[in-house]
């Protein structure tokens, strides 16, 4: 019988992973805190609905990449691809506008049907940060320097912010003729991606990624100078309210973003250490999303990182002081029935008292479990034998003596109970 294999696209973290997962979400956990930014979590799986009225039918993530299936009531629904829809779609079920802007941050598992490559899977995980109820260009520049802030204590390095207007509706539909005009002309020159977007989402061909049709487009009309002047003026406020802060900026004119309920304010921040994939966060400003999804008309902006192509970044840094998993405090050692017994009440003690304890369950030599001490690189081993577990008392040995050489030797072994052993090390 063949061996079961995860499906294409679904990556098991292994533990040796781990602590950079665990050191990059804590990271994003205290920023969001010193932000006075809330957490909030949403299913997985949604009603399909919620994403075709708020990505848009038309876009590639709708139509090409979504887990979408038939329920047992008959209901569509979706793994979500996204989470700003969710975000948004549970402010509204549960009232939380009512309360006033809601400062909100999410995290976890995305789906999409996608090519699988190095920092993009089909199940992918996200960090996004969104702000509603939020109009002034100040709230664009808090949101893109949380994000900053963020990836540079990460250690990311080769940081570039990419920046772009879309303008009101009322901008965009303009622009939107002049770009189809354009571009029908010279269909014949376009890859046949964009000639498809052409009929159904034509602001999508500013994001392709073919060189030819890349090179055409840089003579194509530029929804910069579409603005009207209050579009002009606020983008021009985002601008100075970054620099204010020393984040520079790259203008950006074909920068569209690949879902529709973007508005104003359009953004990546890149990274050169990346390639091709060079995008660690993206977002923009999403006016229009809130009422889209039955509620009252809301400002609102945010962003997600994708964690995967984070790690994969950090993990190729030699400048990121990448975390390892640390070693325990405490390795327990024991043998022989009444021992054993022992060993498990005394971890619980002294993990109760903030200690890391290792036990060992093999019942094996005790020269066999110190090797296994030794390998953990415990500073201290718990050594219960049958002596020990008749007097109630526990064998404290000094595995890692500190200082540097020519310090004193190695404590020597003391007999306590297993009260002082955690008071001991809990120190």
């Amino acid at each position: 019988m063949a061996s079961l294999q995860s499906l294409r696209g679904m990556v098991d973290l292994l533990p040796g992973a781990t602590a950079l997962w665990q050191h990059v979400e804590g990271r994003a956990v205290e920023h969001f805190r010193r932000a006075a930014i809330q957490e909030i979590r949403t299913p997985l799986l949604e009603v399909t609905e919620l994403f075709a009225r708020g990505i848009g039918e038309a876009t590639d993530v709708v139509g090409k990449e979504m887990y979408t299936f038939i329920d047992r009531g008959e209901r569509s629904c979706t793994l979500r691809p996204e989470g700003t829809a969710s975000v948004v779609r549970a402010v509204l079920q549960h009232g939380l506008l009512s309360q006033g802007p809601q400062r909100l941050w999410y995290g976890g598992p995305m789906f999409r049907y996608e090519r699988p490559q190095a920092g993009r899977q089909r199940q992918f995980h996200q960090i996004g940060l969104e702000l509603l109820g939020f109009a002034e260009p100040r709230a664009d520049v808090e949101a893109i320097a949380v994000a900053w802030d963020l990836l540079a204590d990460l250690g990311v390095g080769g940081l570039a912010l990419e920046l772009n207007s879309l303008g009101s509706p009322e901008d965009r539909a303009g622009y939107r003729q002049q770009l189809v005009a354009w571009l029908e002309q010279r269909r014949s020159q376009l890859d046949p991606e964009s000639q498809a977007r052409l009929q159904t989402n034509p602001l999508r061909v500013l994001d392709s990624k073919h060189p030819d049709t890349q090179a055409l487009l840089a003579e194509a009309p530029s929804l910069l100078d579409s603005l009207c002047a209050a579009s002009r003026e606020r983008f021009e406020a985002v601008q100075a309210g970054l620099a204010a802060l020393a984040i520079p900026v790259q203008l950006n004119p074909r920068l569209v973003r690949g879902l529709d309920y973007y508005s104003h304010t359009a953004f990546e921040i890149t990274s050169d250490q990346l390639g091709a994939q060079a995008t660690v966060c993206g977002g923009g400003r999403y006016d229009g999303l809130v009422q889209q999804l039955g509620g009252p008309a809301t400002p609102a902006i945010g962003w997600a990182m994708g964690l995967e192509r984070l790690v994969l970044l950090l993990s190729r840094s030699a400048t990121a002081g990448l975390p390892s998993q640390p070693p325990p405090d405490l390795y327990v050692v024991s043998r022989g029935a009444e021992a054993e017994a022992q060993a498990l009440p005394l971890a619980r003690l002294c993990r109760r008292a903030g200690l890391v304890v290792e036990i060992d369950p093999s019942g094996a030599a005790f020269a066999k479990q110190f090797k296994r001490a030794d390998r953990s690189g415990a500073a201290w081993a718990a050594v219960i034998g049958e002596d020990e577990a008749s007097a109630g008392v526990v064998l404290l040995r000094e595995l890692r003596p500190s200082g540097a050489e020519g310090s004193p030797a190695a404590s020597a072994d003391q007999r306590l109970s297993p009260e002082q052993v955690a008071a001991r090390l809990a120190r």
